[in-house]
């Protein structure tokens, strides 16, 4: 049983790697025994699972369909087994976190490495993307989300400055060419950096003033989509290509530097800071309980300087 685990675990771990090469980088086996447990594991079941060329594997369709059953499962397992931890005088294992680019940038650094230096033998493993997960079927512990993106039935917990604010800027060169925008409805006849979401449409500006909300559907000759395509955006508003829609946090030292000027100031939405959620229905791994328990307890300075 416990060799038939192992080898339904490396199946999993190959096929989210999308190689073999991939996944024995991220192990302590070597890529030809992974291939090898694909193949046992085949013979054993009496069917492909995996689809191989030369450069990437994927799953066939069944098995596509076990690593969805299987993904969840197989944390059910960890977490477990993880129930041993409790018996320990410091929490050890892996801890997996899903975030946003931004919530990467610019609030884990903050957070991180004091937790890493208190718990020593834990080891931190972070995906950011901005796009909605399943967290178990793609083997995450916890993932940090805002408000309205936060799956139901999960268990939500504030990480970071509890209120946050987008911030529009753009470079002087910008706007000595097109002029300053003195109210939202302006920004239509701007250039504008937009941000596509995957998947999805245009990303609206919400901008607001004394009870007065304008949405405005930017347009520009720059789309970029969520994720690390935000810093190309950045420095394309500091060349000159339009106006930028960012966090405040991210634009703050920018705007310091002189590279960008803000504008419209008096419009920049405020909004709640992001959330750490994770599972409510299953055991929680002592690494995500020491997490938790982490940020409840420490108090985080997140300084946003006046303009």
């Amino acid at each position: 049983m416990k060799s038939h685990l192992d080898d339904l675990s490396i199946f999993v771990a190959v096929a989210r790697a999308g190689g073999f090469r991939e996944a024995a980088k991220s192990g302590t086996r070597s890529a030809s025994s992974l291939s090898e447990a694909i193949r046992r594991l085949e013979s054993q079941l009496g069917v492909r699972l995996l689809n191989r060329t030369t450069r990437h594997v994927s799953p066939t369709e069944a098995g596509q369909g076990l690593l969805e059953r299987l993904s969840p499962a197989l944390k059910e397992v960890e977490a477990a087994l993880d129930v041993v931890n409790i018996y320990k005088d410091r929490p050890a294992g892996t801890l997996r976190l899903n975030v946003p680019v931004n919530v990467a940038r610019n609030i884990l650094p903050q957070i991180v490495p004091p937790f890493l230096a208190a718990y020593p033998e834990i080891k931190l493993e972070i995906m950011a993307q901005t796009g909605l997960i399943d967290l178990l079927a793609e083997g995450f512990d916890a993932g940090i989300r805002y408000d309205e993106r936060l799956e139901q039935d999960m268990i939500a917990v504030p990480i970071g400055p509890r209120t946050q604010q987008f911030a529009l800027g753009a470079s002087k060169t910008y706007l000595d060419r097109k002029g300053h925008p003195q109210h939202p409805r302006d920004l239509l006849d701007h250039d504008c950096i937009v941000h596509r979401f995957s998947g999805g449409g245009p990303q609206g500006w919400e901008l607001e003033k004394d009870g007065e909300s304008v949405v405005v559907m930017p347009e520009g000759p720059l789309v970029i989509r969520s994720g690390g395509a935000a810093d190309l955006a950045v420095r394309s508003a500091i060349a000159g290509t339009g106006v930028i829609a960012l966090f405040r946090d991210w634009l703050d030292p920018i705007f310091a530097t002189g590279e960008l000027e803000p504008i419209l100031q008096e419009w920049w939405p405020t909004f709640s800071g992001p959330y750490l959620y994770y599972p409510g229905r299953r055991l929680v791994p002592a690494p995500l309980r020491a997490f938790v328990d982490f940020i409840k307890t420490q108090t985080f300075e997140f300084r946003q300087p006046p303009l």
